[in-house]
């Protein structure tokens, strides 16, 4: 690894202290170096917070060092655009710095090779695409919405040893997934901007879907969306009544929405039995949702593998093995003939968990 790997890397690293922080914003690191020494270090840490240039910039100045003559190592092009912050290549040319090393270039439409035309015309030396692979994979869910207009789809699933997701209906739900596994599928939700599942779920585990346990900072808290085509959800269901987080029905005509709550919203976008799934991913493109999980259950998970929008999954499959009859069965099969790759497989005391990637 040579130098200027090195230290795009370590702003790779630091700009993970903004994780779960700054959506829809993506994770932006910044490293400012003199004779190639780390003066001084920035991060984007949360939504309508400094972005990472200004943040490394302050740092210096606090500490009394010039940054005349010093390089910045950026893992995204800086911008040029009045935002919630002033433009970084103005702090960027305001501050002294005589070269700017980028990892990924910007494909927003509101930057776009904006930050690099001014870079060049005010004379800075630069140079781009250094680690360009781990830093768009950073940045993945931002990077996805900006060339496809459509969430990253993430599919979480749990199973028992056997493949069912469920046991006897007669019953409540049982859990098995231990509480490690259960504390990752948090993480899962707070890298989140919205979270998925049908009406079967809702109706039978009754979720509340929020995170918890995790700093999510000013940023909105993840749009819950149901798949409920013909408004069999409760009315007395957590979705419908906590209010602890904005609740999406997708349905496919109009409902009677007299007794709704203020955070529910109900969405018609599409006129057939069946919610095709690329409308349902386009709407939330729409309103700018960059990622998405699909908590559940077996019909919804199948559909948005057959419908080949699935970016990656995380199984969970406990040993434990669930009573009942329930013949409703997930296996890692299903993920392979997605075009689904494994990645790698963690365990967790008596679950293992994979990770899989198209």
């Amino acid at each position: 690894m040579n130098n200027d790997e090195k230290f795009m890397q370590y702003a790779i690293d630091i700009a993970n202290k903004g994780k779960f922080r700054v959506m829809p914003n993506p994770l932006v690191g910044c490293v400012l170096v003199m004779n190639e020494e780390v003066i001084a270090e920035g991060w984007h840490d949360h939504i309508g917070g400094l972005h990472a240039e200004q943040m490394a910039i302050a740092d210096a100045e606090a500490r009394g060092i010039s940054l005349q003559g010093a390089t910045a190592y950026i893992t995204l092009e800086p911008c040029n655009h009045f935002g919630r912050t002033p433009p970084c290549t103005e702090s960027l040319l305001w501050a002294g710095i005589k070269k700017v090393v980028i990892g990924a270039l910007d494909p927003n439409p509101t930057v776009r090779g904006g930050g690099l035309d001014v870079l060049q015309n005010e004379g800075f030396d630069f140079k781009t695409g250094i680690l360009k692979e781990s830093c768009e994979e950073q940045m993945g869910p931002f990077m996805h919405w900006c060339r496809n207009r459509r969430p990253l789809v993430t599919l979480k699933a749990a199973t028992d040893i056997n493949g069912r997701i469920d046991g006897n209906k007669d019953v409540p739900a049982e859990r098995f997934s231990n509480e490690e596994s259960l504390n990752l599928v948090q993480d899962l939700r707070a890298e989140s901007m919205a979270i998925l599942i049908g009406v079967n779920t809702a109706i039978r585990d009754n979720p509340s879907l929020t995170v918890r346990g995790r700093d999510i900072g000013p940023r909105d808290r993840p749009l819950r969306v149901v798949i409920d085509p013909n408004n069999r959800i409760l009315n007395d269901s957590n979705l419908m009544n906590d209010g602890l987080a904005p609740t999406l029905l997708v349905q496919i005509s109009e409902f009677d929405k007299t007794n709704d709550k203020e955070h529910v919203e109900r969405v018609v976008i599409s006129e057939n039995k069946e919610i095709e799934i690329s409308k349902i991913l386009d709407m939330l493109g729409d309103r700018k949702i960059q990622s998405l999980l699909v908590e559940g259950g077996c019909n919804t998970w199948m559909r948005f593998l057959e419908s080949g929008f699935v970016d990656k999954a995380h199984l969970c499959v406990s040993n434990i093995e669930l009573s009942g009859e329930s013949n409703e069965l997930f296996r890692k099969e299903y993920l392979l003939t997605s075009g689904l790759s494994k990645i790698r497989d963690i365990k967790i005391s008596n679950d293992t968990v994979s990770l899989w990637k198209k």
